[in-house]
């Protein structure tokens, strides 16, 4: 039965293959061949066991060379044919490769220890406190504090100048070391010092502070100061404004309800969190109708859209004042002296202790007391211009010193013949007395040519983002008012 079987299957092959196209056939013959001579060859494995079976136990056997060698030749031929069917053109495998891509993988998979972990202890800087009670009071050594404060690097010696209120971090490491100290220099800068191989070595970080710009608008109601704070402007912006504008404006006696302000400003963030404002970049005043526009240019000076100065040679008032007492008169009667005199200066009325500044660049010629003028102080300015500063409580510059303008040169005070604390402030011009509120006052010098095209460009953009302000302020509360 299985006979019969057989045959059949053996005919149906048979036919199969002649009907199979011609070169079929030939394809299918000469790999039927391969394989039969593939079956009746041995392999070298075959081989080796049969050599292996004709051992006999108990007897040494070594490899011969020629073994050896047929060994080599193998792994050689091996290699080659996965270098071969393996590679691509642009890499290739030799056992070198193969060791240095082993050595890589487990170097990948390996990960770096990680430093050693330090503990962190926060302290708030008391009243009294040195870096010495610090860290006594953390536990650290009389040592360790003198290494800190030498540490090598730009922080050299900032630690000698903590303040009251400021916090300071330090991490100690396993054995008990200060090895790592921060303290805020301030909100963009941070002072580190690190245990490094045994000796501190320190280094200040600064962070990135982002500048945006922004705007703010002011009506005066009441007064000046408080229209800023209502604008949002903080004291050193409104002080800014003040000064910017205060060659033209005397902002004690010629502010008015009704004036209005337009500020283009910085304010500046670390982090996305504010610090605080920058810099005034553009300003716009309008005073009794008249308008007043001054534009910063990379100098950090101040011009009108125009490129003339907005800072004159001589500041009006060098004071600030909370009323005036008494003005320049040709004839005034003396409360003191009780006899009518020329009163040769402008009387300013202040607290005791108001800073006074020189009005311009110049030489103190006069700084000391008599029973007239009591503590004074006389500048020497070019152009034959004399200013004189009258009845301070005291004086904060000496005979023969350079001032520039705005420099604290004494106090507000009511010494010599003086009923109430007072500034007497004179304006002399080749040896004549002017009145100081009333003088034609001579200007800065204007921006220089080179630069004058440049500044333009800028001034034209400052201008532009103005009016741009004060435009959608309008749209504004017009859109208010139709609300209402």
């Amino acid at each position: 039965m299985f006979s019969s079987k057989s045959s059949i299957s053996l005919k149906n092959i048979k036919n199969l293959y002649l009907s199979l196209p011609k070169q079929h056939r030939i394809i299918l013959s000469a790999v039927s061949g391969i394989l039969l001579i593939s079956l009746l060859v041995p392999s070298e494995k075959a081989e080796a066991s049969k050599q292996t079976a004709g051992l006999e136990v108990g007897k040494r056997y070594s490899l011969s060379d020629k073994g050896l060698t047929e060994v080599a030749s193998e792994s050689k031929t091996k290699l080659e044919g996965l270098s071969s069917s393996q590679t691509t053109e642009n890499e290739s495998i030799t056992p070198s490769s193969l060791t240095t891509n082993v050595t890589n993988q487990s170097i990948a998979e390996t990960h770096e220890p990680e430093a050693p972990a330090l503990t962190w202890q926060t302290t708030k800087i008391k009243s009294g406190d040195s870096l010495a009670k610090i860290f006594k009071r953390l536990g650290y050594s009389a040592r360790t504090t003198h290494d800190v404060s030498r540490a090598e690097g730009e922080g050299r010696g900032l630690l000698k100048k903590i303040k009251v209120g400021d916090t300071m971090r330090i991490g100690k490491n396993s054995d008990n070391q200060l090895a790592a100290l921060e303290y805020p220099l301030s909100k963009i800068k941070t002072l580190h010092v690190e245990l490094v191989d045994g000796a501190y070595q320190s280094h200040i970080e600064e962070k990135q502070v982002e500048v945006r710009e922004t705007f703010a608008h002011g009506t005066i109601s009441s007064s000046f100061w408080n229209a800023g704070i209502s604008a949002g402007l903080d004291d050193n912006q409104i002080i800014s404004l003040a000064n910017i504008f205060g060659w033209d404006i005397d902002f004690a006696l010629d502010i008015r309800k009704g004036d209005t302000f337009h500020v283009v400003y910085e304010n500046r963030y670390v982090d996305g969190e504010f610090i605080g404002s920058g810099k005034i970049l553009a300003a716009e005043f309008v005073n009794q109708n008249e308008e007043f526009k001054a534009i910063r240019f990379t100098d950090d000076e101040y011009y009108t859209p125009e490129g003339k100065s907005m800072r004159k040679a001589f500041l009006r008032a060098p004071v600030n004042f909370k009323y005036i007492s008494s003005n320049f008169k040709p004839r005034r009667f003396h409360p003191i002296q009780k006899r009518w005199k020329a009163h040769n200066g402008t009387d300013y009325r202040a607290a005791t202790g108001t800073p006074v500044v020189a009005a311009g660049n110049g030489k103190v010629t006069h700084s000391t007391y008599n029973k007239y003028n009591g503590n004074y102080v006389f500048i020497q300015h070019g152009d034959g211009i004399v200013t004189k500063y009258l009845h301070f409580s005291k004086r904060a510059v000496k005979k023969g010193q350079r001032v520039k303008q705005g420099q604290v040169i004494g106090y507000v005070g009511s010494t010599g013949m003086s009923q109430a604390p007072h500034l007497h402030y004179e304006f002399l011009v080749n040896g004549v007395h002017r009145n100081p509120r009333t003088v034609k006052l001579p200007d800065a010098k204007p921006i220089a040519n080179k630069y004058k095209k440049d500044f333009l460009a800028i001034a034209d953009k400052r201008v532009q983002e103005l009016n741009g302000s004060k435009q959608a302020l309008l749209a504004m509360q017009t859109g208010n008012g139709n609300q209402g």
